[in-house]
């Protein structure tokens, strides 16, 4: 059966884009397979690649003009796949079935909230501002909880401790995916513009320490995405409540 788009005609099938956004999918599910052996290092290696070809897909149909709504229902369901089933059955897969029905309801709750997002988002295409993603990608969503369980794999962390943390970041990524939190898209970064010589310092020691620790900066990248974009959040709210007072001591002046 072909696919029709809304107006009843068929929607085109195009080849390089509808391959990445395929190879993405199958990162989320070798990394499903990898996390039933208990290799939890494959595990964050196969999501990130999936992540950069998730990325890419969008991109390439625009370059070569052949975005279409197959395309676009296709990623929707490669993302869910890729970043919101997957992480919650390596999350489940590395100690959260140890903890029974607390275990498999958290890693749901990830699973359900990453559905929500996507279908809001799919909503929201052409509504909102470019610039920002309302609540957390969740790419980004899926880089915090399997980054997370990829670094205590990696340094030996299996504690009672590291596990109870491991929930908290769950239903941190889960939750900041449904809130109305903007996240900066990087859709319109420009690295054209002029920037001060400090910043290409900081620029070159981010690139040192990326090349050194790669597993790690990158992990620490997404951590500070999330948590920077909440500071700003709660600062721009101080900001718009400050002014609303002012306006209205000044309404009561005259």
């Amino acid at each position: 059966m072909k696919p029709i788009n809304n107006s009843g005609k068929m929607s085109p099938i195009y080849l390089l884009p509808n391959l990445l956004t395929l190879g993405a999918m199958f990162g989320g599910f070798y990394a499903i397979v990898q996390s039933i052996y208990g290799d939890f290092i494959s595990c964050g290696i196969a999501i990130f690649i999936a992540m950069i070809l998730d990325s890419m897909d969008g991109r390439v149909a625009r370059l070569t003009h052949t975005a279409s709504p197959f395309g676009a229902e296709l990623d929707s369901l490669s993302d869910m796949v890729s970043f919101g089933v997957a992480p919650a059955i390596i999350a489940f897969n590395w100690h959260l079935h140890e903890m029974g029905k607390i275990g498999w309801l958290v890693t749901f709750i990830f699973c359900a909230c990453g559905s929500l997002r996507l279908a809001r988002f799919n909503t929201l295409i052409g509504l909102v501002d470019k610039r920002y993603f309302v609540g957390l990608p969740i790419p980004s969503a899926a880089a915090l909880v399997v980054g997370y369980i990829y670094m205590c794999d990696k340094f030996g962390f299996d504690t009672k401790l590291s596990h109870i943390i491991g929930i908290a970041v769950i239903l941190f990524a889960a939750f900041s995916m449904v809130c109305n939190v903007p996240f900066y898209s990087f859709k319109e970064f420009n690295f054209y513009h002029k920037a001060k010589f400090r910043i290409l310092i900081a620029s070159l020691m981010v690139l040192v320490l990326l090349f050194l620790y790669p597993d790690t900066v990158i992990y620490s990248f997404f951590v500070a995405y999330a948590i920077i974009s909440y500071i700003l959040y709660i600062i721009n709210l101080k900001k718009a409540s400050a002014i609303a007072d002012t306006l209205e001591n000044s309404d009561q002046e005259f």
